[in-house]
């Protein structure tokens, strides 16, 4: 595996990637900014993502590389002189359909994770919902494409303090062969004249992530159906290929092999990182029985020089 670091972008694209996007003038950008501060309360100022989170949005996005994928945030609004979107957690999705330049949901979906929120809320005790979504780049620039830009002012239509998450991966340094795991946070905001076609342009996001003492329960739930999430995805493409493919029973064969060897694949990428996690938590729990073992007989032994008799629990 590749070594890799992570960069987090919230500001502009460099010129190289300016290449690729359209995108507003600074004439057009400082008139943005400017909408953006006189309305505050549509625009979100900042966004404060649990490490645990961001744990599942990667691992997630790291499944694939030659499609991407998409999940919704779970979190909560704090509405003051500015906007703070803070995500507790993050529900993976099954994938309506798979494709290298964007990714589809299906209604069943988004219902299924908003009951997955109420439940997180009535758990936590908090007022939990949907806050924003996000999907991975896998070999592309992080930054958002037309398609993107339209589907988040879609979401921005019902909530206006929608957000979205970008995870460009599998890129990697040319010179230094170094990947990047590359986030970034965005809205869209149209800018073109009332009673003209939209044109939606990135209006960018700071984001934070937040270190947590503990992992989630809800994330280590995210982190554990991963698998069974991308076995049932698999699972009914082989389906709609029976459907298509007819009664030919070597065409089957064929698609059942390349979904057996797909995955074992996924199983590999995601219940390795997984199992050596819990071998990681074994050898702490292990290295620490034994030290405070050490720490008893410690006191053991000053408890009878001193003649100090131990409390019997």
């Amino acid at each position: 595996m590749m070594p890799a670091h992570l960069v987090v972008w919230s500001g502009t694209e460099s010129e190289n990637d300016s290449m690729l996007l359209s995108y507003p003038s600074p004439l057009a950008l400082s008139h943005l900014y400017a909408q953006r501060l006189s309305i505050r309360t549509m625009w979100v100022s900042q966004v404060r993502l649990a490490v645990d989170a961001y744990l599942v949005c990667l691992h997630h996005a790291l499944t694939t590389e030659k499609e991407e994928v998409m999940g919704l945030l779970v979190g909560e609004f704090s509405e003051g002189r500015e906007v703070v979107c803070d995500i507790h957690s993050a529900v993976t999705l099954r994938r309506s359909d798979k494709r290298k330049d964007r990714v589809e949901i299906s209604p069943e979906m988004l219902i299924e994770a908003q009951q997955r929120a109420e439940q997180m809320s009535a758990s936590s005790g908090k007022e939990l919902h949907i806050v924003g979504w996000y999907h991975s780049h896998p070999h592309i620039t992080v930054w958002p494409s037309d398609i993107d830009l339209q589907t988040q002012a879609g979401y921005q239509q019902m909530d206006s303090h929608f957000i979205g998450l970008i995870f460009s991966v599998y890129n990697e340094d040319k010179k230094t062969k170094i990947g990047n795991h590359q986030v970034t946070c965005f809205q869209a905001s149209n800018q073109s004249p009332e009673g003209e076609p939209p044109q939606y342009v990135r209006l960018p996001v700071p984001i934070e992530i937040l270190s947590t003492p503990i992992l989630a329960s809800n994330n280590q739930q995210a982190l554990d159906n991963l698998c069974s999430t991308l076995h049932e995805e698999q699972s009914e493409f082989l389906q709609l290929s029976r459907q298509q493919a007819g009664e030919d029973p070597v065409t089957h064969l064929h698609n059942i092999a390349v979904m057996v060897q797909s995955v074992c694949r996924l199983s590999s990428l995601v219940l390795g990182p997984l199992v050596s996690r819990v071998e990681e938590q074994l050898s702490h729990v292990l290295t620490t029985t034994k030290y405070l073992k050490q720490e008893e007989e410690h006191l053991k032994e000053l408890s009878s020089e001193n003649n100090v008799a131990l409390p019997v629990l």
